[in-house]
């Protein structure tokens, strides 16, 4: 599970190296959209073993001199008041987060942009809220026939009604909190209006996956497509770069359907296109930097199915139809992925139906797999964790972490004043138990140390976890996943 499958200072230098020279195409002017997420990315980093989530952000600090940041956020998204589901905060608020994470990395943040802007009222007060903390901000409106009347997309009427965004640097990075927020369309809006001010400007997009470089069915494309199974996103050949080059190359479908209308802002810019197909478009030197294949493909395809198990949990949860899993089903037929890829499932599952009740079970990066059941004070994953940290700090199963006399009066803490019906303590508990028995537990002590070796583990559960359990886990680094069903009938369960 600890093999690296990428070289990750490869990647820093090569990319780079092909962002300046995309520059320096385009006559010292080049916007960048950045597809996918720029500081954290979680998903590359489980797919691609050695990939670090804020390799993005590093790559960046390189060039930390010629960057300017513009966040682009869909006014939609802050209506319906959509979180990110890997930090579990609403689109503005990653907005406020990304601003003070760039700027405590001396990046310039010029401004933010609210695409399909049409008088919404969450919007609006979003927008009063960051002029009041001193940020710039800008509004492009939806544009009827996008992407695909094109004649009236390259107008005054179309792109050119959007506020023209004022920037200084010579490479303008376009991010966004999540997909769908208007990246693409913020680039071409800033290439319309730059021509019409006779600046010389380009394109360019910078989007890790799906791989151009690596097969359609390739693992890593397909666990993009795991993904993205609740979007409309379809990996998918290029087909205008295998009719100009006669080679295939993968890409998605959003960038295929609007790569007419990118044509025709650059023929109206310079006379001509620049780039044969959307692969063209892409500086992505992700591809290049895998140096063992297998290991990316084993990592990818447990990807693929924790992605399935989080689809089935989500309909149970009614955050989710039909739709979504028969899609990853179809993605697991393509990548042969089965149960088997994850040896925490079948060893769940054992030890629920040794034990009769809800249990857990993880992979340490050893490869061996440590089991936890449910008893009268810990829940299977508070006991999966002291498990596995036994496990990891070579301390035998017949000695104690926390005694007793640290437990019982937690649990009647819950119990007795806290109005709990359910004694057993959840994780975060038992760290805070954990950290008390190790004052003067030696023990405790060692097994505290071990938890930076848990992030990277694969760990399954055969009941949904409570939102204090999963959460815990998350931060810790470990990869979960469930069996689609909870622990009783009741139909609320916070």
């Amino acid at each position: 599970m600890a093999s690296i499958g990428f070289d990750n200072q490869k990647y820093l230098t090569t990319q780079s190296e092909q962002i300046k020279r995309r520059i320096d195409q385009f006559g010292g002017k080049l916007y960048l959209e950045f597809g996918g997420k720029l500081f954290d990315d979680f998903h590359a980093s489980r797919v691609l073993p050695g990939f670090e989530p804020d390799s993005k952000i590093r790559m960046l600090q390189q060039l930390k001199e010629d960057v300017e940041i513009v966040i682009a956020i869909n006014a939609t998204d802050i209506e319906k008041n959509k979180v990110r589901g890997d930090l579990g905060i609403t689109y503005d608020e990653d907005v406020l987060r990304l601003i003070d994470i760039f700027r405590g990395m001396d990046l310039y943040v010029g401004s933010v942009v609210m695409n399909r802007y049409s008088g919404q009222s969450a919007a609006d007060a979003f927008l009063k809220r960051l002029t009041a903390l001193g940020i710039r901000c800008y509004r492009h409106y939806p544009i009827a026939g996008y992407p695909s009347d094109v004649k009236h997309i390259v107008s005054d009427e179309g792109l050119g009604k959007n506020d023209y965004i004022e920037t200084t640097h010579s490479l303008v990075v376009v991010t966004a909190p999540g997909p769908g927020s208007g990246k693409m369309a913020t680039c071409l809006s800033q290439l319309y209006h730059d021509y019409k001010r006779g600046v010389s400007a380009g394109y360019a997009k910078f989007e890790t996956f799906p791989i151009w470089n690596l097969p359609l069915t390739h693992p890593v494309n397909l666990a993009y497509e795991a993904a993205t199974a609740d979007l409309d996103d379809v990996n998918m050949i290029d087909p205008f770069h295998l009719e100009a080059y006669g080679t295939t190359a993968v890409n998605y479908n959003r960038d295929v359907e609007i790569f007419p209308v990118l044509n025709a802002i650059f023929k109206k810019i310079q006379g001509e296109s620049p780039y044969k197909s959307p692969t063209d478009m892409g500086v992505n030197m992700a591809g290049n930097c895998i140096v063992y294949d297998d290991v990316c493909c084993a990592a990818s395809r447990r990807e693929i199915l924790r992605r399935y198990y989080t689809a089935c949990v989500e309909r149970v949860q009614g955050k989710c139809d039909d739709d979504p899993v028969r899609r990853l089903e179809l993605v697991m037929q393509k990548g042969d992925v089965t149960v088997e890829n994850n040896p925490a499932i079948s060893a769940a599952l054992a030890k629920a139906e040794a034990t009769g009740g809800p249990a857990g079970a993880m992979v340490l990066p050893d490869g061996r797999v440590v089991t936890g059941k449910t008893s009268s004070t810990l829940g299977a994953a508070s006991a999966l964790l002291l498990n596995a940290l036994k496990a990891i700090g070579g301390i035998g199963d017949q000695f104690e972490l926390i005694s007793a006399q640290v437990l019982e009066p937690v649990c009647e803490l819950k119990t007795k004043y806290l109005g709990h019906r359910n004694p057993r303590l959840h994780t975060d508990e038992v760290l805070m138990s954990l950290t008390i028995s190790a004052l003067t537990n030696p023990l405790a002590e060692l097994a505290q140390q071990q938890l930076p070796k848990l992030r990277g583990c694969d760990a399954h559960f055969t009941v949904i976890l409570s939102e204090v359990d999963a959460k815990l886990l998350k931060k810790l680094g470990v990869n979960v996943s469930c069996e689609a069903k909870y622990e009783t009938k009741k139909l609320y369960h916070k």
